[in-house]
């Protein structure tokens, strides 16, 4: 199944947390970063990030494009999109210009679905707010990432 969404992305991978691993940590990445094990932590990217059917993540994730396979708790802040697979587990926070869903999702959070560039830029600042006045870390590291324009999908 990841193989089949890393073709769907059209990607190589250049970072793996393979099955079996945990991690634990501040990740910058460059590409795409696929996580088949277990990730704890923060994930900035100007690329994409995969959770397959086996990952688990607890942690805030930073990119373009978001594919989650896996269970995930936590932020994910995506500038172009996020997919969520019907495998998929996620509680959290979502914010994004464009969401994907696919059937049997078990979803349990917020999503703020924001395709304009200048209201996104507000929500992350809003998200930011609200995560700081909580007492979580900060999401401010999110602010360096350009969100480019999705195009749409193509009927398979």
């Amino acid at each position: 199944m990841a193989d089949e969404v890393i073709s769907h992305i059209g990607d190589s991978v250049h970072s793996i947390i393979s099955e079996g691993s945990r991690l634990k940590g501040d990740f910058e990445v460059k590409g795409l970063l696929r996580i088949d094990g277990d990730f704890s932590g923060s994930i900035t990217t100007d690329g994409k990030v995969l959770i397959s059917r086996n990952g688990r993540a607890a942690c805030t994730i930073n990119g373009n494009i978001v594919v989650i396979g896996g269970v995930f708790k936590g932020t994910v802040i995506a500038h172009n999109s996020v997919e969520i697979l019907s495998s998929a587990v996620v509680i959290g926070t979502i914010l994004s210009p464009r969401l994907i869903v696919h059937e049997h999702v078990i979803l349990h959070g917020s999503c703020r679905i924001t395709p304009d560039a200048e209201r996104f830029q507000h929500e992350v600042r809003r998200l930011e707010e609200a995560a700081l006045q909580a007492g979580a870390p900060s999401v401010a590291l999110f602010s360096g990432i350009r969100q480019e324009k999705v195009p749409e999908r193509v009927a398979q």
